[in-house]
């Protein structure tokens, strides 16, 4: 099995096997905490081989850089069956993910397990946003 394609984006769709990805991102911009995430997409393209065949379990974790979980794992089982003659097989997971809520600023992680072994990791940022001083709205670079 190959991971071909891991990441997080705005949106995702398969159509007949198409993998169509909007903006892809690795970081998060806030003023302040909690924030949340309206919505993004994990996506993951992963190709398998006919020995491969059969019942797998796609496991996905979204931590903090303490290993403190985002959200609540998600256990994914799928099975693998390659047609006719082909040697290969590719198979698109798109999770939409609603609400995402982030509780510390730092290093975070969509870590991508199959078959209970580590497969992959997607890097993600949460990054403070500069806050914007009072006067700054109204000063004016002309004074003397």
């Amino acid at each position: 099995m190959d991971i071909q394609v891991a990441v997080l984006c705005d949106a995702a769709t398969d159509h007949k096997g198409k993998l169509n990805l909007l903006g892809t991102f690795n970081s998060v911009y806030t003023r302040e905490l909690p924030a949340n995430y309206p919505q993004c997409s994990i996506v993951l393209r992963v190709v398998f081989k006919r020995v491969e065949e059969g019942s797998h379990k796609l496991r996905i974790n979204f931590v903090d850089e303490d290993g403190k979980f985002v959200m609540p794992s998600i256990e994914l089982p799928f099975e693998v069956n390659v047609p006719g003659e082909d040697s290969f097989l590719y198979r698109n997971f798109i999770l939409n993910i609603q609400r995402l809520k982030f509780e510390k600023f730092g290093q975070h992680a969509v870590d991508i397990a199959i078959d209970g072994r580590q497969e992959a990791s997607i890097p993600l940022e949460v990054k403070q946003l500069p806050g914007q001083k009072p006067d700054d709205a109204t000063e004016n670079d002309d004074e003397s």
